[in-house]
């Protein structure tokens, strides 16, 4: 479509009401005028009268199913209403534009030379990683221009990397594969790129939760083929809020840590002959406890540990939420915060153990929820600093985040929905 063609969609009733469903009746004006302005920006930048797109792609919450992943447990995650969002077209070269407005990025990275660099870090090298996975799984890529934008909040948990790199999936996709490639393909494609370019561990979670949309569960006992399952809740029916707090500190400097997390596991794993906590089972190591300790060492067993207590929970959280039993679901997430917290230990990092703004966060709303006998909290996402999760009753959220930013900044309390897409061509859903 042309510029001025895209502009007049976004201002018809079926772009308002996929609007809705992306942000929220309250944010239909100001994302239409969000997309209105990137268009502008693109035309700018690339003043050729070419056919484009719009993509968005969200962020995520973990609500569920801290560190599993990679270990092939299970999860409950959600996509949220801050995105990242894109305008592109092809080019008919070798070469991909892309701008990024937020931060200040512009850069060209030419197909047939996708080696990466050798700090193996930043956006460049995760986006050559892409263009990498997607040919070593047998798919197109070609040449075309971006202009992008984002919300998501970066480096604290809520997968602000993925979303771009689900962002970019889904351009790929649409430009040069025809469509043909599913949230699992997305999935794979930007663990290829986090594993290899960046060397970071990563497992499917991220990827699959802002590829996919919507509350889900997902098994990853096959991670060729996660289960993936849409949960129907809407939490705004329990009259309750989900709220983010950014505790400050980012994630940019801890691989490190988040590496250690999936060896240790496996590690675990490795003493029975196996891959993957998934193959061994809870009794195994307890049966086996001291020479399990002896191979694989203390904070290994409560990793471990946590992987089989918290596979157990996030089954027992969606049968609450299917079964209408929210009081017992707040309880495991309850449970959950505490078993990263004491046995996972992901909630801060020993290199820096008196920065500690995540267990800070987290003792003031735990202090904040005791006194008013509602909610629960926990550690979001890879953990060690960045954010976490509160969910609390709505008549309490104003005085939550006027209390809690008062502690942690002001603007670093965000009230978020779960919205019911992940990465799409915007022109795609109008009308579905």
């Amino acid at each position: 479509m042309k510029i001025t063609d895209t502009i007049k969609l976004l201002k018809s009733e079926d772009s308002r009401k996929l609007m809705a469903a992306l942000y929220g009746e309250e944010g239909i004006e100001a994302n239409t005028k969000r997309y209105e302005d990137l268009l502008l920006s693109f035309e700018k930048k690339f003043p050729k009268d070419e056919d484009m797109l719009l993509f968005t792609a969200p962020g995520r919450t973990e609500i569920s199913g801290n560190h599993t992943d990679h270990n092939h447990g299970k999860v409950l995650a959600g996509s949220i209403n801050l995105d990242c969002v894109g305008v592109a077209a092809k080019n008919d070269t070798r070469m991909v534009h892309i701008i990024s407005e937020t931060y200040d990025q512009n850069f060209t990275i030419d197909l047939d030379d996708l080696k990466p660099s050798e700090k193996k870090a930043g956006t460049i090298d995760l986006t050559k990683g892409l263009f990498k996975g997607f040919l070593e799984a047998g798919h197109e890529i070609g040449g075309f221009d971006a202009y992008i934008i984002t919300n998501v909040i970066s480096a604290a948990g809520v997968s602000s990397s993925a979303s771009y790199e689900m962002l970019l999936c889904s351009m790929v996709n649409i430009f040069f594969n025809q469509g043909r490639l599913d949230a699992v393909d997305y999935a794979h494609i930007g663990k290829y790129s986090e594993n290899v370019y960046w060397a970071k561990s990563s497992g499917l979670l991220d990827q699959m939760a802002c590829a996919v949309g919507g509350l889900i569960t997902i098994d990853f006992k096959d991670p060729t083929a996660p289960v993936v399952e849409k949960i129907e809740f809407d939490f705004a029916s329990r009259n309750h809020s989900l709220v983010i707090v950014n505790t400050g500190k980012g994630h940019a400097d801890l691989s490190e840590d988040y590496s250690f997390v999936p060896s240790e596991m496996k590690k675990v794993a490795e003493f029975f002959g196996k891959e993957v906590c998934a193959d061994i089972t809870e009794k195994d190591v307890i049966e086996n406890l001291n020479e399990v300790r002896e191979f694989a060492g203390d904070r290994s067993v409560l990793r471990a540990l946590h992987f089989f207590e918290e596979n157990k929970r996030v089954d027992a959280e969606v049968a609450a939420l299917k079964e209408g039993r929210f009081e017992d679901f707040l309880s495991n997430i309850t449970s959950s915060g505490n078993s990263s917290w004491k046995w996972l230990q992901n909630c801060f990092t020993n290199t820096s153990y008196q920065e500690q703004g995540i267990t800070i966060a987290l003792a003031l709303t735990e202090l904040f929820l005791a006194e008013k006998k509602a909610g629960a909290c926990r550690i979001h996402g890879g953990g060690f600093a960045g954010v976490i999760m509160t969910m609390i009753p709505n008549e309490l959220a104003e005085e939550y985040i006027t209390y809690i930013e008062k502690a942690m900044g002001e603007g670093n309390a965000y009230c978020m929905s779960i919205r019911p897409y992940g990465a799409i061509c915007f022109q795609d859903m109008i009308g579905q």
